[in-house]
């Protein structure tokens, strides 16, 4: 595949891909053999952002790296919904579908309530980048039916542990903050913690699981 590479200040670079998978697939070239000198890999959902020390290499250098390393890709592989990658850990999240959207997204899919709960719990989901919020991850691997539009009207204010859907991906929001996402339940882990190392419990490429929680 082809980047498009761009200087961003005096010791990274922007690769700019065709889409996230594209994305994932040059990340996890570079995680696998990574050039010397490259501090940090940031996804994000067509641009990978490459830091890197310029004390030990330069632009010109990393930028030919990277490019060699897109051109050698293929199709970026996907991952099968419900297993589990050899050697990797899932991060197990009980929610309670308590959401707000809840019976909305039903009512927009199609399907009952518990469709929808069943649905959003079965896959195996990944941390493809964060952003928005420290602690919020973008997890790809959302049933197609449930993959809905944010909201038309954003709430003000949406509470901590909200897991909820948008645009293809899942989400929770690990504070309260404003938000558009259609909000399917709630969980108490706690998402963020600079105690914690690393404080992000859903960093880039771990993987997820949701499990339904009993409502009392």
């Amino acid at each position: 595949m082809s980047v498009g590479i761009r200087r961003v200040g005096s010791h990274a670079l922007l690769a700019e891909a065709g889409g996230l998978e594209q994305v994932l697939a040059l990340r996890g070239a570079l995680e696998a053999d990574r050039p010397r000198g490259v501090r940090e890999l940031v996804a994000a959902a067509r641009t990978l952002l490459v830091t890197y020390d310029p004390a030990v290499t330069a632009h010109q250098t990393v930028a030919a790296v990277v490019t060699e390393r897109a051109a050698a890709l293929g199709p970026a592989e996907r991952s099968t919904p419900g297993t589990r990658p050899a050697g990797e850990e899932i991060v197990t999240l009980p929610v309670r579908y308590d959401g707000e959207d809840l019976s909305d997204v039903a009512e927009l899919t199609g399907l009952g309530v518990g469709e929808v709960i069943a649905r959003h719990t079965a896959p195996l989901y990944t941390v493809a980048f964060a952003g928005f919020a420290p602690g919020f991850g973008y997890l790809t691997g959302t049933d197609p039916l449930l993959r809905l539009p944010r909201r038309s009207e954003p709430r003000t204010a949406v509470p901590a542990g909200s897991v909820a859907v948008a645009g293809g991906f899942t989400g929770v929001y690990p504070r309260s903050s404003p938000g558009g996402w259609q909000l399917l339940g709630t969980t108490d882990a706690v998402l963020w913690d600079e105690r914690r190392d690393p404080p992000a419990l859903l960093v880039p490429g771990s993987h997820v699981r949701f499990v339904p929680e009993e409502i009392r």
